[in-house]
């Protein structure tokens, strides 16, 4: 029996002692990482900018198979926010500040323990420097934790050398793998659709359509109103020297309503109409490409443009369906002048007919 009590003493010396050896660490760290990615500034930048990623390539977030994660309404920029609870812990991270294209600021919570991130984007030699910085304070358990594993240094260290291998990866192959088709002259069929029109910064389509499309759907859901097909674009103007479009966010419905007087959400039906259609397979950073592409067919071809608007943006495949950025879709229609055409009186599932007996080279 005195045995046990010598073996029971000296345990409880040996998790004083550590208690105490855990309590006068300090709990404050900071740790900074830096990896050159291939890929442009504004593309590593627009990609870390958005809340939908970070689960992707943040090390602490991927990892986990068992994370349940919340996004806030606004996903992109400052107030974007994830929350989440996992095998690893629960916690927030959230971005504060941004500075565009060059950097951005965010504040972790994670079981009790603060830290705030900086992640910085510059140009260099064979592509962008991506350096991420952190700084904290961590909680008691969160020092056992790294005392245990080999010191704040190594774990936190380690959980960003993997992020940034991740971003890596995500960025060079997922980023940059596309291909653009300009499928030619096609039969854009029409539907009726709910929209917000107003005047954005062509740089700010992606971010404005993720907080529209949402709050149109919610409207649909409210009023049970049946939808009908992708979200799309309808760019009513489009000025690349200025920089600026006015757009139409709209979602595809089932039948025609009237929304009533003064709701900020406007109803209309888009006519069938002819239109040169390019697909973009990959990531929506290519649209640039694909309108120039469209463009330069339309002029080969001698096609003269249609009148009412730019083109149409429909969003096939997009992150909602498939997290991959090389597997997303995105189909624009250019309107055409054309000869008139015959709609069939029973119309296809698809959302536009080839025009296979009419010749774009003799319009």
């Amino acid at each position: 029996m005195k045995i046990l009590k010598y073996i029971f003493l000296l345990l409880l010396l040996s998790f004083v002692s550590f208690s105490v050896f855990i309590a006068t660490q300090k709990g404050n760290f900071s740790i900074e990482k830096s990896k050159i990615i291939p890929t442009s500034k504004s593309n590593v930048y627009n990609y870390v900018n958005d809340a939908e990623n970070w689960q992707d390539f943040m090390d602490l977030l991927s990892e986990d198979t068992s994370l349940k994660g919340q996004f806030s309404k606004n996903t992109l920029g400052k107030g974007a926010q994830f929350s989440w609870e996992g095998s690893k812990g629960a916690g927030t991270i959230q971005t504060f500040s941004l500075k565009e294209n060059d950097s951005i600021y965010q504040k972790m919570d994670w079981d009790d323990s603060k830290f705030k991130i900086t992640w910085v984007f510059k140009d260099t030699l064979g592509g962008t420097k991506v350096t991420v910085k952190t700084v904290g304070e961590m909680s008691f358990s969160y020092k056992i934790s790294t005392a245990l594993h080999g010191g704040a240094q190594k774990i936190i260290g380690d959980l960003f050398d993997k992020s940034l291998v991740n971003l890596d990866r995500s960025l060079v192959y997922e980023i940059n793998t596309y291909k653009i088709k300009v499928n030619g002259l096609v039969q854009k069929l029409g539907t009726p659709y709910l929209y917000q029109s107003f005047t954005s910064k062509i740089s700010k389509v992606v971010k404005n359509s993720k907080i529209v499309f949402p709050k149109i759907i919610a409207f649909c859901k409210q009023n049970k109103i049946e939808l009908n097909g992708k979200p799309f674009i309808i760019y009513n103007t489009y000025n690349e020297k200025s920089g600026l479009t006015n757009i139409s966010l709209c979602i595809p419905i089932k039948k025609a309503i009237i929304t009533s007087d003064g709701s900020d959400i406007l109803a209309d039906e888009l006519e069938t109409f002819q239109a040169i259609k390019t697909t973009l397979y990959g990531d929506y950073s290519h649209t640039k490409e694909a309108l120039k592409k469209s463009k330069s067919y339309i002029n080969q071809k001698v096609i003269t443009p249609g009148s009412s608007f730019s083109h149409i943006e429909v969003f096939t495949l997009s992150k909602k369906e498939i997290n991959h950025p090389s597997k997303w879709k995105t189909d624009f229609y250019f309107p055409v002048k054309s000869k008139n055409i015959e709609v069939p009186k029973q119309e296809p599932e698809t959302e536009e007919l080839p025009i296979n007996e009419v010749n774009p080279e003799a319009i």
